[in-house]
């Protein structure tokens, strides 16, 4: 997914849960031959307008932090944002494998790529209008392009960088133009990008919310919680994130494509914060709410498992949770101390306290199993091997032992969720038995994904997680761990671990130059890229999660797209 995301999945048990899953794949068989198109009206179900109507309730322990598109980078949002904003292009809005496919948004067709790959032109549709009541033109389009960098978008320096004009934006992002990156030509009602070196992953990058396009008068910063306008089927009427998010019609969206951006059903969709997650569970259970994000709590897993099986759907994710390891701080600048740690976690007693085995698998690699570039390959397992066996706590106390840092003090940031905080206890009980002394910081959801961001916080171990924005190898290893990522006394500083490699920076430039022409090779460099990644070790890879939509008995129409999950604005609500 895509983003960081919020979501944790089940909590500790190691119930054997006999939930039905979605008939859904793991992302892992999806080709890496790059964005794919499809012609319009193929594998998109007619609207029914039967099912038109109603308010879809939807409960989450907390808010996740800013409502702008072009800032916001959590799952949470993202999730909503497929029925709000768009780009260009866009993802399919559809279950399967097909919602990995890139088709045309508020363009009319997918772009005329030109000047060996470094030129895109697109011609936008006619009569799209944003939920102020202004018609969307070219100028729109243009300064949401600049909107991207001088709002400093997570994203800035590494999906959008390669647009002519981006490094003088990235420098100076209040005076960005990108006058020969982007220009607009009102007449033809076309928008062209140019690009300094081709890139066969900048439809994705254009199908992602941080590409959204925003009216031209919107605010040169993070708009927080005052909700943009929108082009798609649902604006926000209302958001205070200590309370309650309020989506309601967009009264001028009219379906121009239903792959794109089909028309949604609920009315309105009303999202709650604050609930503990024991009164979601039985909020969805007793239909007073149509669906949790949160992860059930282990002492419900039973039940939902047994009595409202068939209102739990289950899907493998291509994502991982890990611990980031500050390279820039005592301890963990120290390589050994760093190694310590890969060897030290119990990878299935990560997997217990999240679900179980049904819900989740030991992590060896950045890279997730079947994604492009993974190899199967495990530098910290007892004994050795591809995969994951056993810890080996002797091996990683004679690494602590060498590298001298014994007995200095480690902060381990988690979030407050019961998932996030037993991973974290577990975490800080290992990190005393090696001789650390550790202390637990738990912080609220709301906050804790930009805090540990941020240098100024001195963050040393945090525990959070990575979703594929969208199937490419570069999206896990180049958005999080490149140099280009780092970026200090940010917010927006995705390298949370701080490690700047300029060896392996130059490899995953390669990887990225070699993609243009050679997809497959460029895969081979990346799981390449990958082991030396882990060889410097920045990061501890923890688990392979799945996810779990448990919804109520009044919603039907569930699709789970692998691109942005279940397909928020397609559901039915009695």
């Amino acid at each position: 997914m895509s983003r960081r995301s919020r979501r944790a999945a089940l909590a500790a048990a190691t119930v054997a849960l006999t939930l039905t899953a979605a008939a859904c794949s793991s992302s892992g068989d999806e080709s890496s031959s790059g964005p794919t198109a499809s012609s319009s009206g193929a594998g998109s179900a007619a609207f029914q307008p039967q099912h038109k109507g109603g308010t879809l309730q939807l409960v989450a322990h907390a808010a996740a932090g800013s409502f702008d598109p072009q800032v916001n980078y959590t799952l949470q949002y993202w999730q909503l944002f497929q029925s709000m904003y768009d780009g260009l292009l866009s993802f399919k809005k559809v279950g399967g494998q097909q919602s990995f496919t890139v088709v045309p948004d508020l363009a009319a067709a997918m772009p005329k790529v030109t000047n060996g790959g470094k030129t895109y032109t697109f011609t936008l549709r006619k009569g799209i209008t944003f939920s102020n009541g202004k018609a969307l033109t070219t100028d729109d389009v243009v300064a949401s392009f600049q909107r991207i960098f001088k709002v400093s978008s997570p994203t800035a320096g590494t999906f959008y960088n390669g647009i002519v004009g981006a490094d003088a934006c990235l420098k100076t992002p209040a005076s960005c133009t990108l006058d020969k990156g982007v220009v607009g030509d009102a007449k033809t009602n076309t928008v062209t990008v140019n690009l300094t070196a081709a890139d066969p992953e900048f439809p994705y990058k254009l199908a992602v919310p941080h590409a959204s396009v925003v009216p031209k008068d919107s605010p040169a910063k993070d708009a927080g919680t005052k909700p943009l306008p929108t082009t798609g089927p649902y604006m926000a009427a209302s958001y205070d994130p200590n309370r309650a998010l309020k989506l309601v019609r967009n009264p001028h969206f009219k379906e121009w494509s239903r792959e794109a951006e089909p028309q949604g059903y609920p009315d309105a969709i009303d999202y709650t914060f604050g609930q503990t997650v024991e009164s979601e569970v039985t909020a969805v259970e007793n239909g007073q709410a149509d669906w949790m994000y949160d992860p059930p709590p282990a002492d419900r897993l039973n039940e939902i498992g047994t009595k409202y099986a068939s209102r739990a759907h289950v899907n493998p994710l291509t994502a991982f949770w890990y611990a980031t390891l500050n390279v820039n701080m005592a301890p963990f600048n120290n390589k050994l101390a760093r190694q310590a740690i890969n060897w030290a976690v119990d990878r299935s007693a990560v997997v217990r306290l999240y679900g179980g085995t049904n819900l989740a698998s030991p992590a060896c690699t950045v890279l997730p199993p079947g994604f492009p570039g993974h190899v199967d390959s495990c530098d910290y397992t007892k004994g050795g091997g591809k995969t994951w066996t056993a810890a080996d706590l002797a091996k990683a106390k004679e690494l602590v032992k060498q590298s001298g840092t014994a007995g200095q003090e480690v902060g381990i940031v988690v979030q407050d969720d019961d998932v996030n905080k037993s991973i974290g206890q577990y975490l800080q009980s290992l990190l005393t038995q090696l001789g650390y002394k550790a202390t637990l910081k738990p912080l609220s959801g709301n906050i804790q994904f930009t805090y540990i961001q941020n240098t100024k916080n001195k963050v040393q171990l945090a525990l959070t997680s990575w979703y594929q924005d969208y199937p490419a190898a570069s999206d896990f290893l180049n958005v999080l761990l490149s140099c280009a990522s780092y970026h200090p006394g940010s917010d927006s500083s995705i390298n949370i671990s701080g490690f700047c490699d300029k060896g392996i920076d130059a490899k995953m430039q390669t990887a990225l130059k070699t993609a243009q022409t050679d997809q497959k090779s460029a895969d081979q460099q990346w799981g390449a890229i990958d082991q030396a990644v882990m060889a410097e070790s920045p990061v501890v890879p923890l688990i392979n999660p799945k996810i779990i939509d448990f919804t109520s008995t009044r919603v039907g129409n569930y699709q789970f797209s692998k691109q942005f999950y279940m397909l928020v604005g397609q559901l039915w609500v009695k």
